[in-house]
């Protein structure tokens, strides 16, 4: 029994390109004489839909979609994840199911049982949880058909207290398929293998897992799609950050192969977090252009860590000639910070052109010199060179058809080390969910072959150059432990009593937590951000901006 495991990159409501690339999925398993087909959660309608699930025509565009692909399934079966209604009124009007396509037709559909309500999902705000259990049989074997985290229930999460496979084993199938759309995190695909493995050698049956792949806005799916054989081995380990498409000779008990050498070493590369994420952003840069149909970036090179990251990205996501950097001096810029910028541009192929924001500066100084009269020199001045150079940057957007990408990293949204309306500005923010600390880090990783980031721009002290001599660290301690505090908070939840307790200095974690806290309203207008950790600002962490709290 062979068996197709096929891993696309999906786009939310653009039911053409996801129905055209499963067709085109089980044509080619077809042709390879598979008998079955499997792609991902929601295949058809993109994972996450969200409030568009809420529209009758969206709805009723899957349907038309799934039917569309059942007519394809003639000497082949075929699992398509897609939203099915529930015929009954009481509930959820939808489900979030697995259809089994087989002889040109519908044959069953599988719900849903555990609905995730946490960080970035949502599921039962739109999805009724499947009260039925039932499996599916193809060429005569019965086979446990789950959705995500229907297989992915951890024993010690009280939030699971029920395991839909301890209903499903009583059918006795010969092994499981698990359909899901797993976003990616830094530390997510080794515990994706840890959960599958548990739940393998539990039942003692092979699982085949497909994930999505592609990003979708801040959500980044990675793949790595798995066939784990009953002994919780991983015998098959599909691309990362890329579609694929596998083929497996099944014959009910799948043997623990050794893999070559060449797939041993990608997929231990894999497991580096810089390289990871680095490939996590590259990939939502390019993704979130395609989707939406813009094809070329600007954005402010300061000659900084950050703004030199971010053009790296740009340039490998999106090609060097679609990137357009602009460097905007003022009387407070260093001279190394402009030869700095010039020479990473060069390394990178790229022109980058300058605006001098001197004039302007003055212009907006003596504008309102009746206003601020004879008080000293404050955040006020320094603001307004970062938003006469948001004002430029947005400027060149919208005359050049331009999106703008955001260079602000996780540490500076965390304490508000930025300006609303100046560097915060973008249509999207590359390292936002990157501490400061990983900037660095990725920077190097960059650097891995040959020099593209100047050694310069990595070694200096960071500075956003708004006053003279001003160093990061004038109002901030050293990000190696600005960003373990914030770790601490953000990903771990920890609060300031376990903090201190962990060794920090009690007042500087009081003063860190509440620059966190105090600058929701800020993170709360930034533009959207890619998520490459477990606990991203945006979409997964929905704090109060009004609120007293950790005092």
């Amino acid at each position: 029994m062979k068996i197709a495991l096929s891993q696309l990159n999906y786009h939310v409501g653009n039911f053409e390109a996801n129905t055209s690339g499963i067709i085109d999925s089980i044509q080619k398993a077809k042709k390879e004489k598979a008998v079955l087909v499997v792609f991902s959660e929601l295949a058809v309608c993109g994972y996450p839909p969200l409030d568009f699930l809420e529209f009758d025509h969206f709805v009723k565009k899957c349907n038309d979609s799934i039917e569309l692909i059942a007519k394809e399934c003639r000497g082949i079966s075929a699992i398509v994840g897609a939203p099915s209604v529930n015929p009954v009124l009481k509930g959820k009007n939808l489900y979030n199911s697995a259809y089994f396509l087989q002889d040109g037709k519908i044959k069953n559909v599988i719900h849903k049982t555990l609905l995730p309500t946490y960080d970035v999902f949502d599921e039962y705000r739109y999805f009724e949880p499947n009260k039925k259990f039932e499996c599916i049989e193809l060429n005569g074997e019965t086979i446990a058909l789950t959705i995500c985290e229907d297989l992915w229930n951890e024993e010690d999460d009280p939030l699971y207290t029920f395991c839909p496979m301890d209903e499903l084993v009583k059918f006795s199938p010969k092994f499981i398929i698990n359909i899901a759309a797993s976003p990616f995190d830094y530390s997510h695909a080794e515990f994706r293998k840890a959960i599958l493995k548990r739940n393998a050698l539990k039942y003692k049956l092979p699982i085949f897992y497909v994930n999505h792949v592609g990003a979708q806005t801040e959500m980044l799916f990675d793949g790595g799609s798995l066939i784990i054989s009953e002994k919780g081995k991983v015998v098959e380990e599909m691309n990362y950050f890329e579609e694929d498409f596998l083929i497996y000779d099944f014959r009910f008990t799948i043997l623990d192969l050794k893999k070559n050498a060449d797939q041993q070493s990608k997929i231990l590369n894999l497991k580096s977090k810089i390289s990871n994420i680095h490939s996590a952003l590259v990939m939502g840069v390019r993704d979130y252009f395609r989707k939406m149909n813009f094809k070329q970036a600007t954005l402010g090179l300061s000659g900084g860590i950050d703004s030199a990251v971010v053009l790296a990205l740009a340039a490998e996501a999106l090609g060097k000639e679609n990137v357009f950097p602009v460097m905007m001096p003022s009387q407070f810029s260093s001279d190394h910070s402009v030869t700095d910028s010039k020479q990473l541009a060069e390394n990178l192929g790229i022109t980058c052109c300058a605006i001098s924001i001197e004039k302007i500066y003055d212009e907006f100084i003596s504008s309102t010199k009746s206003f601020f009269k004879d008080l000293p020199f404050n955040v006020a001045e320094e603001n307004i060179q970062a938003r006469i150079r948001g004002t430029l940057l947005m400027a060149l957007a919208n005359k050049f058809g331009y999106i703008l990408l955001n260079t602000s990293n996780k540490s500076e949204l965390a304490v508000g080390y930025g300006t609303l309306y100046g560097d915060m500005c973008g249509g999207l923010s590359v390292i936002g969910d990157v501490y400061k600390t990983d900037v660095f880090e990725l920077a190097r990783y960059i650097n891995r072959d040959k020099e593209i980031i100047p050694l310069t721009i990595i070694t200096k002290p960071p500075s956003a150059e708004l006053r003279p001599g001003q160093k990061d660290t004038d109002s901030l301690p050293p990000y190696d432990v600005l960003d373990k505090i914030l770790f601490q908070y953000i990903e771990k939840h920890s609060g300031p009593h376990e903090i201190i307790n962990a060794g920090y200095d009690e007042q500087l974690v009081r003063k860190i937590l509440k620059m966190v806290n105090t600058n929701e309203y800020k993170r709360f207008q930034a533009p959207p951000i890619l998520r490459v950790s477990p606990k991203a600002f945006g979409l997964g962490r929905r704090m109060p901006i009004v609120g007293k709290y950790l005092s």
